[in-house]
């Protein structure tokens, strides 16, 4: 099994490589390169280099994911051949990415290398967002990219399949569990030797497939469901699935079934009653029902007819699950409510995480709200709802890959609406970075769009 599962490392560093060779050579796609296929690995290519006995190259492998972006920017940058004229959601991450960084230097109970640590975490994804925002759009293939994740896609369906056929996680025999406890200080926990995320409170299994922890799984699937409609969205109304879209769907249904996330499973179906409206497609409402009942069949067969218990649990916040994010939650707002300009960098999250001390679990928007304040929270939560208007208006006004792309961004980010109060989503790279950078990369369309218009106005005056 160790020589099986060596292939995450060396696919990862393989991607690595590749990508950065495209960077060097002046090609920003090397950055989608490394985002799509490496990133779903990361976490996984890591904890198997450290059981491989490669413990000493952790931190190198961890530096990657910066690095690629850091040079992706550079060589952007370099090649910059117009005038950056900021936008509103330039602006705002602008002054998120400021105002954190004054928090490096008020105290917090933590080192000034633990502070930049956190810093990372909370407002690296900006910077991603400019490799998209400033990229030269003809570099990306959007229609290749979207449909490498429906690939990706397939593949973690297919291993998720296997695992809940075997009824054994990938992470048992990955080094989960030691790399957990040695880089993050997290003891093992749970019936499985892995962590409570990896079974539901009433000791079913959840899985991962090769993603860090099944949450991510679950959010991944919203992302490979935006891009099934992406791709097969056609103007006029038409809609038109191939072959390999048809597989990826099936593929979202496997993940979304075996990850056992509710957060996710909501907004996956939300996703799909968002676009029949948005699309004009009412007609398609009765076949969204009948999936989502096949899905709960599906569910009660897996955990064995408990499904009732398990909602009507949830609802009323009696497993210990949700009642544990209820009781984080009211933590997160009352530290908030008592310091409304945060109690700093390093408060929340997974730096406190790792030394047991953390203020408000698993909510985005807490995490940001204990460390930055309110401030800090309406600063992100404008860019992500700004993110999400700039998809509304590509995919309203727009053609081809400018709307394709809107059509993506828009489900994706309002799927993810509720698994934002549920999980740190932005600790989750590939889905942070592949958003960020996609966001990006939509103003920068956008922004052209207007200019060739304006330019053409000029010309016929």
């Amino acid at each position: 099994m160790e020589l099986l599962v060596a292939i995450f490392p060396f696919f990862f560093a393989s991607a690595f490589v590749a990508g950065l060779r495209q960077l060097l050579r002046g090609n920003a796609a090397g950055l989608m390169a490394f985002i799509v296929f490496a990133l779903p690995l990361y976490f996984t290519s890591l904890s198997v280099s450290y059981m491989l006995g490669l413990g000493t190259y952790i931190p190198v492998l961890q530096a990657t994911k910066e690095l690629m972006v850091v040079v992706a920017l550079a060589v952007i940058v370099w090649q910059l051949n117009r005038r950056f004229k900021p936008t509103t959601t330039d602006w705002i991450l602008i002054l998120y990415v400021a105002y954190a960084a004054l928090y490096l230097f008020v105290p917090s109970g933590f080192s000034f290398k633990e502070r930049l640590l956190a810093f990372k975490g909370l407002a690296f994804f900006p910077v991603v967002y400019f490799a998209g925002r400033l990229v030269d759009p003809g570099q990306i293939n959007l229609r290749k990219w979207l449909s490498y994740i429906c690939v990706v896609t397939i593949v973690a369906g297919a291993l998720v399949a296997y695992e809940a056929l075997s009824g054994e996680h990938l992470q048992q025999h990955t080094g989960y569990a030691d790399y957990n406890l040695n880089f993050f200080n997290m003891e093992p926990a749970g019936n499985f030797g892995l962590t409570w995320t990896f079974e539901t409170g009433s000791g079913h299994k959840r899985f991962a497939s090769f993603y860090s922890m099944p949450l991510e799984h679950a959010a991944a699937t919203l992302i490979s469901a935006s891009a099934i409609f992406a791709l097969s969205y056609k103007r006029l109304g038409r809609f038109r699935l191939s072959p390999l879209l048809i597989v990826t769907a099936l593929a979202t249904l496997l993940s979304i079934a075996f990850a056992l996330s509710r957060a996710s499973f909501v907004g996956y179906f939300i996703m799909l009653y968002v676009y029949a409206f948005a699309a004009g497609k009412r007609s398609w409402l009765m076949g969204i029902n009948a999936m989502i009942g096949v899905g709960v069949l599906a569910w009660m067969v897996w955990i064995k007819g408990d499904i009732l218990g398990w909602v009507l649990e949830t609802i009323q916040f009696a497993d210990t699950s949700s009642m544990s994010h209820l009781l984080e939650w009211i933590d997160g707002i009352q530290a908030m409510i008592a310091n409304p300009f945060g109690l700093g960098l390093g408060t929340s999250g997974r730096v406190s995480g790792a030394f047991g001390e953390n203020i408000g679990g698993e909510n985005q928007l807490i995490i940001i709200g204990v460390q930055l304040g309110f401030v800090g929270v309406a600063l992100y939560a404008a860019a992500y709802v700004t993110v999400i208007w700039n998809g509304i208006l590509a995919f309203r006004n727009s053609n081809g890959k400018e709307a394709r792309l809107g059509l993506m961004l828009f489900l994706s980010r309002v799927g993810l609406i509720i698994p934002l109060f549920t999980s740190e989503v932005e600790s989750y790279i590939y889905i942070s970075y592949l958003l960020w950078f996609l966001s990006g990369l939509l103003v920068n369309m956008q922004v052209k769009t207007k200019r060739v218009h304006a330019e053409a106005i000029a010309v016929g005056y």
